[in-house]
């Protein structure tokens, strides 16, 4: 059965994720007729409710009883009472991967994908297509500032966030495709880095049309390496497409974009080498699509950022408080090298490991990512519904940062105790970034009840 087929009726197991709640609103928009369910209640859930999803909270079988497709998040277990449930009634059972098949099937899809800033790039495509006159459909991990949700069915092209985790993209075949990056994640799924790159590779090939890769990065230049198909270049260096002249300031960046006839000097509200990356793959996938230069220009100007990334939360003592969603020793690079380009210097980290197999993992990566940093205070790890059987805590971080010479390290096992540990080493601070994809954001609404 067509799960976008107008009339259809779908049940969303897990509709409170950042993914699904996307395509839940997406389905509302093309004509299902859609109901789902989650553990705990929340905003997310109110506004699904608003625009007309019957949801549940919590999971038994009498959710799903009334549904011709049921479709699930990884995170749900094969044993959950709905799935058991819609097996039993015959209804068709899809997981996030086969949606997201049937959605390439049914709308041309472009893709941006990469281990990190996926949300971001997209978000930026999405503004470009709107410059450019276009109703782009979207499906990304968080809203659109300046657009709306993060699911929108429209009439033209789908931008897709095309996301790697548990193998969810492996059944999607792309119009269109912007590789950003490549490093060791989910590797709990793929086992070794060897085997992401392949996975990604096979992405590549399984592309209809146009595929742009940043160049810059050894994991991109790997993949491209590994698939049968020729692929378009941007980068810094010797590439087709040529980025120079780069200025970041505190609160901006710019950029100048040479490619066959074509130079754009491109402007954007956010600060960072790592968005000018990401830009400019944009940039060069849409001049393949056929967008025009002043499109371009304004849509990424019109960018305004993407939430939890590098958002300024306020000041405490003087001091500006940033939240970041870097939780892979690549973007935290990024996000710590961003924040020197605009000007601090006495950079204090605040990191929360996010999930076990993949602190395990990349112990010793996590290390030098922080080598901007002043101070540093790690966390334990938030799990993600990971177990975590051999008892490991965030102490591992911090003692692999002690190895490295890093200045000042404090683990704080509990996140309520790090408002203290900050207020010891705000004289020598003069910006605070929380880093993490868990639940680290709240350390900011603590720090503004301290005077």
């Amino acid at each position: 059965m067509n799960v976008f087929e107008p009339g259809v009726r779908v049940h969303v197991v897990g509709v409170g994720g950042a993914g699904m709640s996307g395509l839940a609103r997406l389905l509302v928009e093309s004509g299902a007729v859609v109901s789902g369910s989650d553990l705990a209640d929340s905003a997310v859930l109110e506004e699904l409710r608003a625009m007309g999803v019957t949801v549940a909270v919590g999971h038994e079988a009498v959710n799903a009883a009334h549904a011709d497709v049921v479709v699930w998040s990884p995170a749900v277990a094969g044993d959950n009472a709905e799935l058991v449930a819609a097996r039993a009634s015959g209804a068709t059972l899809l997981s996030r991967a086969d949606v997201l098949a049937e959605l390439a099937k049914a709308r041309p899809v472009v893709g941006l994908t990469g281990t990190h800033g996926k949300t971001t790039a997209a978000s930026m495509m999405a503004h470009v297509l709107a410059a450019d006159g276009r109703d782009a459909g979207r499906l990304l991990g968080a809203e659109v500032l300046g657009l709306g949700a993060n699911g929108h069915w429209g009439s033209d092209e789908v931008v897709l966030e095309v996301d790697e985790s548990y193998g969810t993209f492996a059944l999607v075949h792309p119009h269109a495709l912007g590789l950003l990056n490549v490093e060791a994640d989910h590797l709990d799924h793929y086992g070794t880095l060897g085997a992401l790159e392949h996975a990604f590779a096979d992405l590549l090939d399984r592309t209809d049309g146009p595929v742009v890769i940043w160049s810059d990065d050894p994991g991109c230049q790997r993949v491209a390496a590994m698939a049968q198909r020729p692929v378009v270049r941007v980068g810094t260096g010797d590439a087709p497409w040529r980025v120079d002249d780069v200025e970041v300031t505190r609160h901006e960046a710019r950029f100048t974009l040479h490619g066959p006839a074509t130079e754009m000097r491109l402007t954007l509200q956010v600060t960072g080498v790592h968005n000018v990356a990401d830009a400019a793959v944009v940039a060069v996938l849409a001049r393949e699509l056929g967008v025009s230069p002043d499109a371009i220009r304004t849509g990424l100007a019109n960018f305004r950022g993407a939430p939890r990334r590098f958002d300024l939360l306020g000041s405490w003592r003087g001091v500006d408080v940033y939240e970041s969603y870097a939780h892979l020793p690549g973007e935290i690079r990024a996000i710590l090298s961003a924040t020197r380009a605009a000007g601090y210097q006495r950079i204090t980290a605040v990191f929360q490991p996010h999930r076990v197999t993949r602190t395990l993992s990349l112990v010793e990566d996590f290390a030098p990512a922080f080598d901007l940093a002043a101070a540093v205070i790690v966390t334990d790890i938030y799990p993600a519904g990971e177990s975590n059987p051999t008892g490991v805590t965030g102490e591992v971080i911090a003692e692999a940062l002690r190895r490295r010479g890093a200045a000042v390290v404090t683990y704080c096992a509990a996140i309520e105790d790090v408002p203290d540990a900050l207020d010891s080493l705000h004289e020598d601070s003069d910006v605070v970034v929380l880093l993490g994809a868990g639940d680290v954001a709240p350390v900011a609404q603590k720090l503004q009840g301290m005077s």
